[in-house]
């Protein structure tokens, strides 16, 4: 599905299995870092309305008013709307990467807003970055964090944050993420008492 910012029109592609049957979800548009709510379309989509003889009736003779030309014209299927223009980070053309690779011409940082380590921020220079207390590439200290607490996988464009089994889980939006997440320029996430911000720039 499509969702679109209400305070700066951004439009982004949103998995709608991320509602985990939710009827409603809160999202921070990665450009303005406005928070706003989105619908489940499951929840939200009307039953239609079943025909009845009478309506049938009235579409025959609203339809017996028109021109043969008028005929035409009203039985012509309507173009779906154009969704070309997404996101700021737009997908990668042809079949997605399932293998993780670093994007040409582009620099993705860790930036660690809050926590023990705030004010640093690592270069990320490799498709897989692991996060964790001891032992990771981006090595924290912060005593709230599991060892290999979460990963940072790069597809290209396409940046996605797994937690690792951790004991006091990985938090995106405020919830612990329980599979992959979809990461985009700004957006945030907490590892243990630390925060940190995914940040892409141009080489």
């Amino acid at each position: 599905m499509i969702i679109e910012c209400p305070n700066c029109r951004s439009k982004y592609q949103y998995d709608e299995q991320r509602f985990e049957g939710k009827p409603s979800k809160k999202i921070k548009c990665s450009r303005c870092q406005q928070i706003f709510e989105i619908q489940n379309p499951a929840n939200a989509k009307p039953a239609a309305a079943p025909e009845t003889p009478a309506t049938k009736k009235a579409d025959v003779n609203a339809d017996a008013t028109l021109t043969p030309r008028d005929r035409t014209l009203h039985s012509r299927p309507i173009p779906p709307p154009d969704t070309t223009e997404q996101s700021p980070l737009p997908p990668p053309t042809g079949p997605q990467l399932t293998t993780p690779q670093l994007p040409k011409g582009k620099r993705l940082s860790l930036a660690i807003i809050g926590g023990p380590d705030a004010g640093s921020v690592h270069r990320i220079q490799q498709p897989r970055t692991t996060i964790g207390r001891a032992g990771a590439d981006l090595t924290l200290n912060d005593t709230e964090a599991s060892r290999q607490h979460a990963a940072l996988e790069i597809y290209d464009t396409v940046c996605k944050l797994s937690d690792l089994g951790s004991t006091n889980g990985t938090l995106v939006g405020g919830e612990k993420i329980t599979e992959a997440v979809e990461l985009t320029d700004k957006s945030e996430f907490v590892v243990g008492a630390s925060t940190l911000m995914l940040i892409v720039t141009d080489e």
